[in-house]
């Protein structure tokens, strides 16, 4: 069990300063430095009882977080399912990171393009259990993603105001310890790219601008940042979306999100499209490309979720 709890506290470390590009790997090794999953769930249930699956599960969901933000898709699923299958039993405190696992299930199925998967994964959690409050924020986050996909604008906002509302107050003594990374800055995040997809591109740009000023954050938020810039290149915004990319091209080495980089390859491939682009974009642009290439190894196609669904 310590083994474990140790190997998850390294991820964690990896994974807030370097991203998840440079954590994947370890994330995997983690995974099969015990043999076999089955058989550290069937050791961790014989000899540590709820401690064991308890260590096992947080390192699952651990992994299943990194790999998904690197775009690894396949695994990160099985991942956090087998992690889904050690909370039954388990005690509260422990029990509360099957929460965490629903919640990063949900923005999954958001971001693959299945928006209906991820509303309804977040309805019944916000419907069935009586939720800490910074936990019932994340989930209503979670549910206005969805219904901004699916154009129910309305509902929607009445989402992102009811998180809004119940982060006002500050940690409470029920928010469970993983809950620390849901502050200001991921709420005006989110709340950002809800309102990209529902096409106010003025809203979302403001608030993922206020997302992207916070100091000491994880390094996944990079997103917010290179999101920006494709909700800019989208509105034809040429000025602003080069001064965003100017700042982003030697950044690129150190962005450790597969997402956000991914991100920056849309918006390369939405200024090839664009009318009336200015010489000096397309520069800026062209060097961002180079820049993905070189560090990719490979012109960044872009993920099967984003040619199926078309964002604003």
């Amino acid at each position: 069990m310590e083994h474990i709890t140790a190997l998850t506290a390294q991820l964690l470390a990896t994974d807030r300063t370097a991203g998840a590009r440079r954590a994947a790997p370890a994330a995997l090794r983690a995974v099969r430095s015990v043999t076999s999953v089955e058989a550290v769930e069937a050791r961790a249930a014989a000899g540590h009882g709820a401690a064991g699956r308890s260590a096992l599960m947080e390192l699952l969901q651990v992994a299943a977080w990194i790999l998904f933000d690197a775009e690894r898709h396949g695994i990160s699923r099985r991942l956090s399912h087998r992690a889904l299958a050690l909370a039954p039993g388990l005690p509260e405190g422990a029990a509360s990171v099957e929460l965490l696992v629903l919640s990063v299930l949900c923005l999954q199925e958001e971001h693959l393009g299945r928006p209906a998967e991820s509303l309804r994964i977040s309805s019944s959690v916000l419907a069935g259990r009586d939720l800490p409050a910074r936990v019932a924020a994340v989930f209503h986050v979670r549910e206005a993603r969805a219904r901004a996909r699916l154009r129910q604008g309305r509902r929607a906002l009445r989402s992102l105001a009811a998180a809004r509302e119940l982060l006002a107050d500050g940690p409470g003594e029920r928010d469970p310890s993983w809950t620390w990374w849901f502050d200001r800055s991921e709420l005006d995040g989110h709340h950002g790219l809800a309102l990209a997809d529902l096409g106010d591109a003025d809203g979302a740009a403001e608030l993922l601008h206020a997302a992207t000023a916070a100091g000491d954050a994880p390094a996944y938020r990079s997103l917010f940042s290179t999101e920006l810039a494709c909700v800019l290149a989208r509105a034809g915004a040429w000025r602003e979306t080069d001064a965003r990319l100017s700042g982003l091209v030697d950044s690129v080495p150190d962005i450790g999100s597969v997402r956000a980089l991914n991100a920056l390859a849309r918006t390369v491939r939405t200024i090839g499209r664009g009318p009336r682009v200015p010489r000096a974009l397309r520069d800026t642009s062209g060097h961002l490309a180079s820049a993905l290439r070189k560090e990719t190894g490979r012109p960044h196609p872009p993920h099967p979720a984003f040619r199926a669904v078309r964002r604003p």
